[in-house]
Protein backbone atom coordinates (compact mmCIF):
# COMPACT_ATOMS: atom_id res chain seq x y z
CA UNK A 1 0.00 0.00 0.00
CA UNK A 2 2.61 2.48 -0.69
CA UNK A 3 1.06 6.19 -1.94
CA UNK A 4 1.63 7.01 -5.44
CA UNK A 5 3.87 10.21 -4.67
CA UNK A 6 3.07 11.83 -8.55
CA UNK A 7 3.62 15.19 -8.55
CA UNK A 8 3.85 15.50 -5.06
CA UNK A 9 6.69 18.28 -3.51
CA UNK A 10 8.52 15.69 -0.38
CA UNK A 11 11.65 16.79 1.51
CA UNK A 12 13.47 14.76 3.18
CA UNK A 13 15.60 15.73 6.09
CA UNK A 14 18.75 13.65 6.66
CA UNK A 15 18.25 12.94 3.12
CA UNK A 16 22.34 12.31 3.02
CA UNK A 17 22.28 9.15 5.19
CA UNK A 18 22.28 5.66 4.88
CA UNK A 19 18.13 5.29 5.30
CA UNK A 20 17.61 8.96 3.62
CA UNK A 21 19.54 8.92 0.53
CA UNK A 22 17.20 5.51 -0.08
CA UNK A 23 14.55 6.84 0.42
CA UNK A 24 15.28 9.62 -1.94
CA UNK A 25 16.27 6.89 -5.00
CA UNK A 26 13.07 5.24 -4.15
CA UNK A 27 11.10 8.19 -4.18
CA UNK A 28 12.08 9.32 -7.64
CA UNK A 29 10.76 6.10 -8.93
CA UNK A 30 7.40 7.60 -8.21
CA UNK A 31 7.82 10.72 -10.39
CA UNK A 32 7.33 13.51 -7.84
CA UNK A 33 6.88 17.09 -8.80
CA UNK A 34 10.40 17.79 -6.56
CA UNK A 35 12.16 16.06 -3.98
CA UNK A 36 14.45 18.53 -1.61
CA UNK A 37 16.98 16.62 0.37
CA UNK A 38 17.79 18.92 3.54
CA UNK A 39 21.28 18.17 5.22
CA UNK A 40 24.21 19.40 6.68
CA UNK A 41 27.38 17.40 4.56
CA UNK A 42 27.53 18.93 1.30
CA UNK A 43 30.13 16.30 -0.21
CA UNK A 44 27.74 13.57 0.69
CA UNK A 45 24.81 15.62 -1.15
CA UNK A 46 27.11 15.93 -4.08
CA UNK A 47 27.79 12.47 -4.07
CA UNK A 48 24.12 11.62 -3.76
CA UNK A 49 23.25 13.54 -7.09
CA UNK A 50 26.36 11.84 -9.07
CA UNK A 51 24.85 8.49 -7.84
CA UNK A 52 21.38 9.29 -8.78
CA UNK A 53 22.38 11.45 -12.20
CA UNK A 54 21.17 14.59 -11.43
CA UNK A 55 18.15 14.37 -11.84
CA UNK A 56 16.10 17.71 -12.77
CA UNK A 57 13.37 16.97 -9.95
CA UNK A 58 16.18 16.55 -6.85
CA UNK A 59 17.15 19.98 -5.00
CA UNK A 60 19.81 19.60 -2.68
CA UNK A 61 19.38 22.08 0.53
CA UNK A 62 22.14 22.53 2.91
CA UNK A 63 20.77 22.99 6.41
CA UNK A 64 20.51 21.67 9.50
CA UNK A 65 16.74 21.35 11.31
CA UNK A 66 18.60 23.20 14.61
CA UNK A 67 17.74 26.01 12.20
CA UNK A 68 14.26 27.42 12.37
CA UNK A 69 14.64 29.86 9.55
CA UNK A 70 16.43 27.51 6.91
CA UNK A 71 13.77 25.30 7.88
CA UNK A 72 10.86 28.06 7.15
CA UNK A 73 12.26 28.45 3.61
CA UNK A 74 12.78 24.76 2.96
CA UNK A 75 9.41 23.87 4.11
CA UNK A 76 7.83 26.49 1.39
CA UNK A 77 4.87 24.53 -0.74
CA UNK A 78 6.04 21.29 0.71
CA UNK A 79 3.41 18.24 0.42
CA UNK A 80 4.61 15.27 2.35
CA UNK A 81 7.64 15.91 5.34
CA UNK A 82 9.77 12.50 6.12
CA UNK A 83 11.96 13.28 8.46
CA UNK A 84 15.20 11.26 8.84
CA UNK A 85 17.46 13.38 10.62
CA UNK A 86 18.50 12.65 13.35
CA UNK A 87 22.05 12.20 16.24
CA UNK A 88 21.79 8.38 16.11
CA UNK A 89 25.03 6.68 17.50
CA UNK A 90 24.56 5.75 21.41
CA UNK A 91 27.93 6.71 22.39
CA UNK A 92 28.30 9.62 21.24
CA UNK A 93 24.87 11.06 22.33
CA UNK A 94 25.59 9.64 25.71
CA UNK A 95 28.81 12.04 26.16
CA UNK A 96 26.95 14.55 24.23
CA UNK A 97 23.17 14.59 25.83
CA UNK A 98 22.62 18.15 25.00
CA UNK A 99 23.77 18.05 21.59
CA UNK A 100 21.22 15.16 21.28
CA UNK A 101 18.75 17.00 22.84
CA UNK A 102 19.10 19.92 20.14
CA UNK A 103 19.35 18.30 17.15
CA UNK A 104 16.22 14.99 18.03
CA UNK A 105 14.14 16.55 20.27
CA UNK A 106 14.60 20.75 19.62
CA UNK A 107 15.50 20.36 15.91
CA UNK A 108 11.95 18.01 15.78
CA UNK A 109 10.08 20.61 17.25
CA UNK A 110 11.31 23.28 14.59
CA UNK A 111 10.37 20.54 11.91
CA UNK A 112 6.63 20.03 13.25
CA UNK A 113 6.27 24.08 13.67
CA UNK A 114 7.62 24.48 9.94
CA UNK A 115 5.33 21.81 8.79
CA UNK A 116 2.05 23.75 10.59
CA UNK A 117 3.20 26.96 9.65
CA UNK A 118 3.54 25.69 5.55
CA UNK A 119 -0.13 23.93 6.03
CA UNK A 120 2.24 20.12 5.00
CA UNK A 121 -0.34 17.22 4.19
CA UNK A 122 1.94 14.44 6.09
CA UNK A 123 5.06 14.44 8.25
CA UNK A 124 6.70 10.62 8.59
CA UNK A 125 9.25 10.78 11.47
CA UNK A 126 11.88 7.88 11.52
CA UNK A 127 12.30 6.56 15.35
CA UNK A 128 13.86 3.55 16.77
CA UNK A 129 13.41 0.80 19.18
CA UNK A 130 15.89 2.38 21.25
CA UNK A 131 12.82 4.95 22.40
CA UNK A 132 11.00 2.06 24.23
CA UNK A 133 11.89 1.47 27.88
CA UNK A 134 14.91 3.53 27.18
CA UNK A 135 18.21 3.46 29.19
CA UNK A 136 20.19 5.95 27.24
CA UNK A 137 20.23 9.57 25.80
CA UNK A 138 19.94 8.42 22.36
CA UNK A 139 16.90 6.51 23.32
CA UNK A 140 15.37 9.04 25.81
CA UNK A 141 15.86 11.95 22.93
CA UNK A 142 13.64 9.48 20.40
CA UNK A 143 11.09 8.93 22.51
CA UNK A 144 10.57 12.40 23.08
CA UNK A 145 10.64 12.96 19.44
CA UNK A 146 8.01 10.32 19.45
CA UNK A 147 5.95 12.13 22.04
CA UNK A 148 6.05 15.64 20.16
CA UNK A 149 5.16 14.33 16.80
CA UNK A 150 2.05 12.00 18.56
CA UNK A 151 1.03 15.18 20.17
CA UNK A 152 1.61 17.93 17.07
CA UNK A 153 -1.85 16.06 15.77
CA UNK A 154 -3.84 17.42 18.70
CA UNK A 155 -1.83 21.17 18.67
CA UNK A 156 -4.36 22.49 15.34
CA UNK A 157 -7.84 22.74 14.44
CA UNK A 158 -8.86 20.19 12.03
CA UNK A 159 -8.04 19.37 8.30
CA UNK A 160 -4.25 19.74 9.30
CA UNK A 161 -1.15 18.33 8.86
CA UNK A 162 -1.24 14.59 9.79
CA UNK A 163 2.14 13.72 11.91
CA UNK A 164 2.57 9.63 12.07
CA UNK A 165 5.76 7.71 13.55
CA UNK A 166 8.10 4.77 12.10
CA UNK A 167 10.16 2.64 14.67
CA UNK A 168 12.88 0.74 13.04
CA UNK A 169 15.50 -1.81 14.47
CA UNK A 170 18.69 -1.75 13.75
CA UNK A 171 19.33 -1.73 9.55
CA UNK A 172 21.43 -3.82 8.22
CA UNK A 173 24.50 -2.53 6.67
CA UNK A 174 23.21 1.12 7.33
CA UNK A 175 26.13 3.63 7.99
CA UNK A 176 27.85 3.06 11.13
CA UNK A 177 26.01 -0.15 12.31
CA UNK A 178 27.82 -2.95 13.18
CA UNK A 179 28.16 -4.84 9.77
CA UNK A 180 30.17 -2.80 8.25
CA UNK A 181 31.73 -2.24 11.13
CA UNK A 182 32.87 -5.69 11.83
CA UNK A 183 33.82 -5.43 7.85
CA UNK A 184 36.18 -2.74 8.43
CA UNK A 185 38.19 -4.74 11.69
CA UNK A 186 38.34 -8.03 10.14
CA UNK A 187 40.32 -5.98 7.11
CA UNK A 188 42.59 -4.36 9.76
CA UNK A 189 43.33 -7.23 12.38
CA UNK A 190 41.27 -10.22 11.62
CA UNK A 191 39.41 -9.80 14.27
CA UNK A 192 35.72 -8.73 15.31
CA UNK A 193 34.78 -7.12 18.71
CA UNK A 194 31.81 -8.26 20.53
CA UNK A 195 30.66 -6.46 23.37
CA UNK A 196 28.57 -9.07 24.75
CA UNK A 197 27.67 -12.48 22.95
CA UNK A 198 24.14 -12.68 24.80
CA UNK A 199 22.69 -9.23 23.71
CA UNK A 200 19.91 -9.70 21.23
CA UNK A 201 19.18 -7.12 18.81
CA UNK A 202 16.42 -6.85 16.19
CA UNK A 203 17.73 -6.69 12.14
CA UNK A 204 15.67 -5.56 9.05
CA UNK A 205 16.87 -4.57 5.85
CA UNK A 206 17.67 -0.98 4.41
CA UNK A 207 15.03 -2.34 1.89
CA UNK A 208 12.00 -3.05 4.41
CA UNK A 209 13.05 0.11 6.20
CA UNK A 210 12.78 1.97 2.83
CA UNK A 211 9.19 0.15 2.17
CA UNK A 212 7.67 0.90 5.91
CA UNK A 213 8.07 4.32 5.78
CA UNK A 214 6.81 4.62 1.77
CA UNK A 215 3.64 2.49 3.21
CA UNK A 216 3.24 4.63 6.01
CA UNK A 217 2.94 7.62 3.81
CA UNK A 218 -0.54 6.15 2.00
CA UNK A 219 -1.66 4.45 5.86
CA UNK A 220 -1.26 7.28 7.91
CA UNK A 221 -4.29 9.01 9.32
CA UNK A 222 -2.46 11.23 12.09
CA UNK A 223 -0.93 9.63 15.59
CA UNK A 224 0.06 5.94 14.34
CA UNK A 225 3.78 4.59 15.06
CA UNK A 226 4.08 1.85 12.34
CA UNK A 227 6.52 -1.29 13.25
CA UNK A 228 7.46 -3.90 11.10
CA UNK A 229 7.53 -7.50 12.34
CA UNK A 230 11.38 -8.39 12.15
CA UNK A 231 13.15 -10.85 13.44
CA UNK A 232 15.99 -11.09 16.53
CA UNK A 233 19.24 -12.50 16.82
CA UNK A 234 21.52 -12.76 19.65
CA UNK A 235 24.73 -11.05 18.92
CA UNK A 236 27.33 -14.13 19.15
CA UNK A 237 25.74 -16.00 17.06
CA UNK A 238 25.28 -12.73 14.31
CA UNK A 239 28.55 -12.70 14.70
CA UNK A 240 29.07 -16.67 13.82
CA UNK A 241 26.76 -16.21 10.81
CA UNK A 242 28.49 -13.00 9.48
CA UNK A 243 32.04 -14.94 9.41
CA UNK A 244 30.14 -17.63 7.91
CA UNK A 245 29.03 -15.75 4.98
CA UNK A 246 31.84 -13.15 4.48
CA UNK A 247 35.14 -15.00 5.89
CA UNK A 248 34.44 -18.57 5.35
CA UNK A 249 38.56 -19.04 4.24
CA UNK A 250 39.90 -17.07 7.05
CA UNK A 251 40.51 -17.35 10.60
CA UNK A 252 38.59 -14.70 11.96
CA UNK A 253 38.42 -14.56 15.56
CA UNK A 254 35.98 -12.71 18.36
CA UNK A 255 37.29 -10.27 20.66
CA UNK A 256 34.99 -9.62 23.72
CA UNK A 257 34.98 -5.87 24.88
CA UNK A 258 32.50 -5.24 27.01
CA UNK A 259 29.36 -3.29 27.17
CA UNK A 260 29.31 0.04 26.00
CA UNK A 261 27.80 3.09 27.71
CA UNK A 262 24.09 3.18 27.23
CA UNK A 263 23.64 -0.37 26.18
CA UNK A 264 20.70 -2.93 26.53
CA UNK A 265 20.84 -6.41 26.40
CA UNK A 266 17.55 -6.76 24.52
CA UNK A 267 15.81 -4.12 22.81
CA UNK A 268 11.95 -3.47 22.49
CA UNK A 269 9.63 -2.62 19.54
CA UNK A 270 6.81 -2.09 22.04
CA UNK A 271 6.04 -2.44 25.35
CA UNK A 272 2.51 -0.58 25.98
CA UNK A 273 -0.14 -0.74 28.19
CA UNK A 274 -3.94 -2.25 27.49
CA UNK A 275 -5.31 1.68 27.05
CA UNK A 276 -2.92 1.95 23.86
CA UNK A 277 -5.00 0.04 20.29
CA UNK A 278 -2.91 -2.13 18.33
CA UNK A 279 -3.48 -3.48 15.29
CA UNK A 280 -2.02 -5.83 13.07
CA UNK A 281 -1.30 -7.47 9.85
CA UNK A 282 0.97 -10.40 8.90
CA UNK A 283 3.95 -7.59 8.35
CA UNK A 284 3.08 -4.80 10.86
CA UNK A 285 2.13 -3.34 13.97
CA UNK A 286 0.24 0.11 13.66
CA UNK A 287 0.17 1.44 17.59
CA UNK A 288 -1.73 4.28 18.75
CA UNK A 289 -1.29 6.02 21.40
CA UNK A 290 -3.81 6.59 24.75
CA UNK A 291 -5.44 9.77 23.56
CA UNK A 292 -8.13 9.70 26.37
CA UNK A 293 -4.87 11.27 28.40
CA UNK A 294 -5.69 14.27 26.24
CA UNK A 295 -9.81 14.97 26.87
CA UNK A 296 -10.39 14.92 23.66
CA UNK A 297 -12.91 13.42 21.46
CA UNK A 298 -11.34 12.82 18.04
CA UNK A 299 -12.53 9.76 17.12
CA UNK A 300 -9.77 6.90 16.79
CA UNK A 301 -9.68 5.00 13.49
CA UNK A 302 -10.37 1.57 13.79
CA UNK A 303 -10.77 0.47 10.61
CA UNK A 304 -7.05 0.13 8.60
CA UNK A 305 -7.34 -2.19 5.84
CA UNK A 306 -6.40 -5.31 6.29
CA UNK A 307 -5.64 -4.93 10.03
CA UNK A 308 -7.05 -6.43 13.19
CA UNK A 309 -7.03 -4.94 16.45
CA UNK A 310 -4.53 -6.89 18.40
CA UNK A 311 -6.52 -8.44 22.23
CA UNK A 312 -3.57 -8.13 23.99
CA UNK A 313 -2.79 -8.67 28.05
CA UNK A 314 -1.71 -5.49 30.10
CA UNK A 315 1.95 -4.81 29.52
CA UNK A 316 1.91 -6.30 26.36
CA UNK A 317 5.85 -6.60 24.75
CA UNK A 318 7.37 -6.77 21.22
CA UNK A 319 11.02 -7.63 22.93
CA UNK A 320 13.93 -8.80 20.65
CA UNK A 321 14.82 -11.69 23.50
CA UNK A 322 11.32 -13.45 22.30
CA UNK A 323 12.01 -12.56 18.87
CA UNK A 324 14.65 -15.11 17.96
CA UNK A 325 14.76 -16.20 14.22
CA UNK A 326 18.21 -17.37 13.20
CA UNK A 327 17.24 -18.34 9.36
CA UNK A 328 15.24 -14.75 8.55
CA UNK A 329 18.47 -13.08 10.02
CA UNK A 330 20.51 -15.31 7.30
CA UNK A 331 18.76 -13.58 4.48
CA UNK A 332 18.94 -10.33 5.58
CA UNK A 333 22.62 -9.94 6.39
Amino acid sequence: MIKNFKNKIILVTGGTGSIGSELVEQLLKFKPKQVRVLSRDESKQYDLLEKLDNPPNLRMLIGDIRDKERLDLAFKNVDIVIHAAALKHVPFCEYNPYEAAKTNIFGSQNVISAALKHKVKKVIAISTDKAVNSNNVMGTSKSMMEKLIINANYSHGEPGTLFSCVRFGNVAWARGSVLPLWNRQVERSGAIHLTDGEMTRFLMSKEEACRLVLESVGMSVGREIFILKMPAIKMRALANLFIKKYYPKRNVTIKNIGSRIGEKMHEELMNTSGDNKIFANSRMFIVLPKIEIYGLKKKIIKDYPGFKEVSKAKDFIYSSALSIDKERIKKLI
